[in-house]
């Protein structure tokens, strides 16, 4: 059942068409190493183009729930922003990021598991939908390995770099954050690849676009910021941090080269982290 195809055709997980198991890109839609080094017919039973935007978009639906069922008093329905947004005891037990958690608490290895959290109904729909564009079109330019591991690094210096930014004594609208979830900092990594790729591969199209989005949330995020101290802040250190991640990541990885089974590795190896950061951040507060 697991047996590894060394020879012959296999669908292509992307595109659905037929490539070599050895064939480094697909003819068809360019995905990088198509046959995955012949396991792509085990994988593709698993989920289409390994599913990891499916995974992301489940996975932070699921968690989303936990942490309204965990403390189901204390959800908020105040108004637009903060509709259906769980409790601070329920974010931090799931893993909530920031300055407080990292550095008063010790809890550093929040850091991963705050891009699979979410402060309400409406931050999670417009991240969701922002995975569901941008985590193919990563995939198809680095391949799905390379995506995961964007991905998760990206997310982490986003979250680490917003946590030393509170500690400095800026004005609040420039300020980091004490407490921060949510995936747009790793999505944020992926605008970053992708400014990278249209570097890389000439499309001033492309950077252009990627860093357009990174100026406008900037700016949108400061402009909010000013007078609400007491509604959801866009953490503009987070996204920041998420952009330059990504961006030295790819640039790192280098999308017009082939995907090794190494970066196969180092993405299952990225998935296991986050599993264990979130796993560790419940652990430590409910067996205290």
């Amino acid at each position: 059942m697991f047996q590894r195809q060394r020879t012959g055709s296999v669908v292509c997980p992307s595109c659905g068409r037929l490539v070599g198991v050895h064939d480094e890109r697909c003819f068809n839609c360019g995905k990088w190493q198509p046959g995955l080094w012949g396991y792509a017919p085990v994988l593709g039973k698993l989920a289409r183009d390994l599913g990891f935007g499916e995974v992301v978009l489940w996975g932070c639906i699921a968690l989303f729930g936990a942490t309204l069922l965990y403390s189901p008093q204390q959800i908020g329905m105040g108004g637009l922003f903060s509709l259906l947004s769980p409790g601070g005891n329920a974010l931090y037990t799931f893993g909530m990021s920031g300055a407080v958690p990292v550095f008063r608490d010790g809890r550093w290895w929040t850091v991963l598991s705050a891009a699979w959290l979410h402060g309400g109904a409406l931050h999670i729909l417009f991240n969701m939908l922002w995975i569901r564009q941008l985590a193919p079109a990563v995939a198809q330019f680095f391949g799905t390995s390379r995506l995961v591991i964007i991905y998760t690094i990206s997310g982490a210096v986003g979250f680490g770099l917003t946590s030393v930014m509170a500690l400095l004594p800026l004005p609040g609208p420039l300020s980091g954050a004490f407490f921060t979830v949510g995936a747009s900092a790793p999505l944020f990594g992926l605008f970053g690849a992708l400014y990278l790729y249209g570097q890389r591969s000439g499309s001033r199209v492309i950077s252009q676009q990627f860093l357009q989005y990174l100026v406008i949330w900037l700016v949108l995020g400061v402009l909010m910021s000013f007078g609400a101290q007491n509604a959801i802040r866009i953490d503009n250190w987070a996204h920041l941090g998420g952009f330059g991640g990504g961006y030295l990541v790819a640039r790192w990885l280098d999308p017009l080269r082939p995907e090794k089974p190494g970066h196969m590795l180092a993405a299952l190896a990225c998935l296991a982290a986050t599993v264990l950061s979130i796993a560790v951040s419940i652990l430590t507060v409910v067996l205290r």
